[in-house]
């Protein structure tokens, strides 16, 4: 089974077996984590949400993601900025995906 899930502003497409990087979602390594917006399943499309399917993970592992530079300047001004940035994630492998 294949599905189409929504968490942290972003659509994941999923199945059994596969691993996903999300949004912090603030949960322990080893917890399970149930994902309720489901958007598709197979060839099933909601308005907007299928209702009686969940898709259920496991938190692998939280983490950081590579720095991001961010330079600002002005020209002519002497204004000069320079700030760095690690988007903060959640490593999850979907366990099951199932329909009630």
């Amino acid at each position: 089974m294949k599905a189409v899930i929504s968490t942290g502003g972003k659509q994941y497409y999923v199945s059994e077996g596969s691993v996903i990087y999300v949004e912090k979602l603030g949960l322990e390594e080893g917890s399970k984590v149930e994902f309720k917006d489901v958007l598709m399943l197979d060839d099933k499309v909601g308005t907007p949400y299928l209702d009686n399917v969940v898709v259920k993970g496991e938190v692998v592992k939280n983490g950081k993601q590579k720095k991001v530079i961010v330079y600002k300047y002005n020209a002519k001004k002497k204004y000069r900025k320079k700030q760095g940035h690690r988007q903060p994630y959640t490593k999850v492998e979907i366990k099951e995906i199932k329909v009630k």
